[in-house]
C-alpha cells in the first residue's frame, strides 16, 4: 500500500487495549513459542542488549526442498544484488525483468492508446489499465476447467488472466494540469483509474510475455455497479442516496479455492470530505479516519457521493473485501460483509477441516489481525448455491505473553457484544468491526499488512510495516521505523480453531543504526508484500515511505526492494531494487516457478530526498519505465525470468 499521506504514521489505536510490545516485554525469558524458544537474538534485544546470533529453527521433513537422493538443497541460488538509488529495476545476473501492462495500456487491442501528456479522457481511462498497480494474482486459463477460446498455449502456466489492483492516483500525474481546479471530468478520470484490471496475458516463444485480447478483459472501477451480501447487507447505514457502485483504495487481494479474486479496500476514508469544516465527526467516523474538511483527493467537490454532509451513508459502503469472478465478464462484484469493515490490506485464503478460512490485516497503527471461518464446508455451501464467505465467524487475534494466542469471536450476543452494550445485531458488529475488536480486547499491532501461508508448513506470516507512535509491538525500540515480520502456527494444525502459537521471524532495519535488528543477510525496512512460491521461498517486498526513503534511518537502504528469504535458516537476500519513488508490491508467480510477476507502484511520486513532480515537470523524480523526455512515470508489472529458463530464485 502507499504511504503518500503518512496518515498511518500518525493515527494510533484509541481502544486502550494492551499492545503486543507490552505483552512481549512482560516475559522475555518465555519459551512457549514456535520451535520451543523465542531465539537467543530475540531475547537479547528484548532485554535491551545487542542481538546475538540466533539459531535457525529445526527443519521438518516438509520444510525442505529435496535434491537428488533426498538431500536438502539450498532454496536460494542467486547472488544478492546491492542497494540502488538510480531510476531503474535491477535483478541478479542471469535474470531479466521485462515491463508488462503499464498504466494506460488499452485493455483491448482496438481501445484508445495511452497519451504521454495525460490527456486521455475519463471514458478512455475506463478501458485502459488502471493506475498504481498493487496486489495481483495470475489465473491460468485451465483454472476451473476454463480454456482459452482462441489459439495459444493451454498449459498451466503459459497463458491466463492477470488480475491486479489499481490502488490510488497521483493528482500531479494523472491529468495534464493536476487537480488545482477540480472538475467532474477530472474526478471521473481518477475514479476510472482505480479499482481492478482483468487482462489476458500469454508467454511468447522467446519466453517473454505479452497481453492479448480476450472476452474476459475488463476494468472494475469506482463507478462499476456492485452488490452487498452477508449479515450487514441490509444494514440501514449501507442504504445511501445512490445505487451501490464501485471499489477503490484496492491494496492487496486473495484468491479463493473456487477460483475467484477478492480485492481489499484499504485507505477508502481518504476520499471522503465535506465543505463544513466546523462539523464535528462522530466517534464512529473518527475511528475510521473520517475528518471534517476537504479530502486529499477532492472528489467531494465535484461528486456529492463523497461529501459526508450530502450523503452521510456512502462512507459505510467502503472498507470491505470484494469478490470478482475473473472468468465471467458479466459478473457483478460482491462486497462480502461477513469479513468485516476495516482498512483491509489483503485476504489470504486457506482451507481446514473442509472449511474456508480467510486472514486479513487492518493496515493502520494500532489495529488488528482478523480471520474468518466459514460455517459450512466450502464445497457444501457452494453446492447449496450459497457463498462460503457469507456465513461464518469473524475472529480477531489476541497475543499472549507466553507465545500463545487466542482468536476472539466477534459475534453479536457473545461477550461484550450485546444489546445491553449498544450492539444491535451481527450486521452492526460487522459495520463497526474496529469497535467490536476494541470491545473484546484484541491486541493492537503495528500496521498489519500482508498475510501469507508457507505451503510446506502451514505457518502464517504477517508483515508489520512500521510504527511511529511510540515503542513497537514485540520489541523495546522507542520507535519502530523499520517494521518486522511475525508468524504463527494454528494449534493442532486446525485453522478453524481458536488457539495458536507465535514468534518473531525477523526484526527489520539497518543494523548500523539499530543494534536490535536481527537480519541474517541483507538489510531492509518497512516490509509490506509477501509471497510464498510452491517450494517455500518467502518473497518480501518493501514499502518505505517517500517521506523517509534515503533519509536518516533509511539513508543506507536505497530504493524499495524485493528480497528472498529461506524460512528454515532465516537467511535473506536482496533480489530486486526498484526505480526512484516507487514501492515494490504484488508478487505472484506461475505454477512452474519460472516466472515471477512483480508490480512497480508509484514511480516518480514525490519524495523528500529527491523532489516533487508537477504537471509542468512530471519527471522531476522518475521517468520509469519509458524514460521518454516528453512522457511521465507509469506504474507497471514486470515479469522476472531466468535467462536459461530455470526456476526463479535458484
Amino acid at each position: 500500500m502507499s504511504e503518500q499521506l503518512d496518515r498511518d504514521d500518525i493515527v494510533t489505536n484509541p481502544s486502550g487495549n494492551r499492545h503486543l510490545r507490552d505483552v512481549v516485554a512482560a516475559d522475555v525469558s518465555r519459551r512457549h513459542v514456535l520451535g520451543g524458544s523465542l531465539g537467543v537474538a530475540a531475547v537479547a534485544f528484548l532485554a535491551g542488549a545487542p542481538a546475538a546470533q540466533a539459531s535457525p529453527p529445526a527443519a521438518t521433513t516438509t520444510d525442505v526442498v529435496a535434491g537428488k537422493g533426498g538431500r536438502r538443497r539450498p532454496l536460494m541460488g542467486f547472488a544478492a544484488i546491492p542497494v540502488s538509488t538510480d531510476d531503474d529495476v535491477h535483478v541478479p545476473e542471469g535474470y531479466t525483468a521485462d515491463v508488462l501492462i503499464p498504466w494506460g495500456t488499452p485493455v483491448h487491442s482496438d481501445g484508445p492508446r495511452w497519451k504521454k501528456n495525460a490527456s486521455n479522457s475519463s471514458r478512455e481511462q475506463a478501458v485502459q489499465v488502471g493506475y498504481n498497480h498493487d496486489g495481483q494474482h495470475f489465473f491460468p486459463f485451465d483454472t476451473r476447467g476454463r480454456m482459452k477460446s482462441r489459439g495459444g498455449r493451454h498449459d498451466d502456466h503459459g497463458a491466463g488472466l492477470l488480475v491486479l489492483n489499481n490502488e490510488y492516483t497521483d493528482p500531479s500525474l494523472l491529468t495534464t494540469d493536476g487537480m488545482e481546479k477540480v472538475t467532474l471530468e477530472k474526478v471521473r478520470k481518477h475514479q476510472h483509474a482505480v479499482g481492478v484490471t482483468v487482462i489476458a496475458i500469454e508467454q511468447k516463444k522467446d519466453g517473454g510475455w505479452t497481453h492479448t485480447d480476450s472476452a474476459f478483459n475488463r476494468r472494475v472501477h469506482a463507478n462499476t455497479p456492485v452488490v452487498f451480501s452477508g449479515p450487514a447487507a441490509r444494514d440501514p447505514r449501507l442504504q445511501a442516496k445512490t445505487p451501490s457502485r464501485g471499489t477503490m483504495a484496492n491494496c492487496a487481494m486473495g484468491d479463493t479455492p473456487w477460483g475467484t479474486y477478492v480485492t481489499c479496500e484499504e485507505n477508502w476514508a481518504d476520499y471522503f470530505g465535506s465543505a463544513d469544516t466546523a462539523h464535528t465527526p462522530t466517534e464512529e467516523k473518527k475511528r475510521y479516519g473520517i475528518e471534517p474538511g476537504a479530502s486529499f483527493y477532492s472528489w467531494e467537490k465535484a461528486d456529492a457521493r463523497f461529501d459526508t454532509d450530502k450523503d452521510p451513508n456512502e462512507q459505510y459502503r467502503w472498507g470491505w473485501c470484494v469478490e470478482i469472478d475473473p472468468f465471467d465478464p458479466d459478473h457483478t462484484p460482491v462486497k462480502r460483509t461477513a469479513l468485516g469493515r476495516v482498512k483491509h490490506e489483503n485476504a489470504h485464503f486457506s482451507t481446514s477441516r473442509g472449511r474456508v478460512v480467510a486472514y486479513t490485516g487492518d493496515d493502520q497503527n494500532g489495529e488488528y489481525i482478523y480471520k474468518f471461518v466459514s460455517r459450512r464446508p466450502w464445497r457444501v455451501a457452494r453446492g447449496m448455491g450459497r457463498s462460503p464467505l457469507d456465513e461464518g465467524t469473524l475472529y480477531v487475534a489476541k497475543f499472549h505473553e507466553d507465545g500463545t494466542g487466542t482468536w476472539l469471536p466477534l459475534v453479536f450476543g457473545q461477550g461484550p457484544l450485546t444489546e445491553k452494550n449498544g450492539w444491535k445485531d451481527q450486521g452492526d458488529v460487522l459495520v463497526r468491526t474496529r469497535r467490536a475488536a476494541d470491545a473484546v480486547g484484541a491486541t493492537p499491532m503495528d500496521r498489519p499488512e500482508w498475510i501469507k501461508e508457507n505451503p510446506l508448513t502451514g505457518q502464517l506470516y504477517v508483515t508489520l510495516t512500521n510504527g511511529t507512535s511510540g515503542p513497537t509491538p514485540a520489541n523495546p525500540r522507542e520507535k519502530n521505523v523499520y517494521g518486522h515480520i511475525l508468524r504463527w502456527t494454528e494449534r493442532h494444525d486446525d485453522k478453524t480453531g481458536t488457539e495458536f502459537d507465535w514468534d518473531i521471524f525477523v526484526l527489520a532495519g539497518d543494523p548500523t543504526k539499530d543494534p536490535a535488528v536481527d537480519i541474517n543477510g541483507d538489510a531492509f525496512g518497512s516490509p509490506d508484500g509477501l509471497y510464498f512460491d510452491p517450494e517455500g521461498r518467502l518473497w518480501i517486498a518493501t514499502d518505505v515511505s517517500n517521506s523517509k526513503q534515503l533519509l536518516k534511518e533509511y539513508e543506507n537502504l536505497g530504493n524499495n526492494a524485493m528480497l528472498c528469504a529461506d524460512p528454515r535458516t532465516r537467511e535473506i537476500r536482496r533480489f530486486l531494487t526498484g526505480p526512484k519513488g516507487a514501492e515494490i508490491t504484488g508478487i505472484t508467480g506461475t505454477a512452474d516457478r519460472r516466472n515471477l510477476f512483480v508490480n512497480i507502484q508509484h514511480p516518480g511520486e514525490a519524495t523528500k530526498a529527491i523532489g516533487e513532480p508537477t504537471p509542468a515537470a512530471p519527471q522531476a523524480v522518475s521517468s520509469w519505465p519509458d524514460h521518454d523526455p516528453a512522457g511521465r512515470p507509469r506504474s507497471a508489472t514486470v515479469v522476472i525470468r531466468r535467462k536459461d529458463g530455470g526456476i526463479v530464485g535458484t
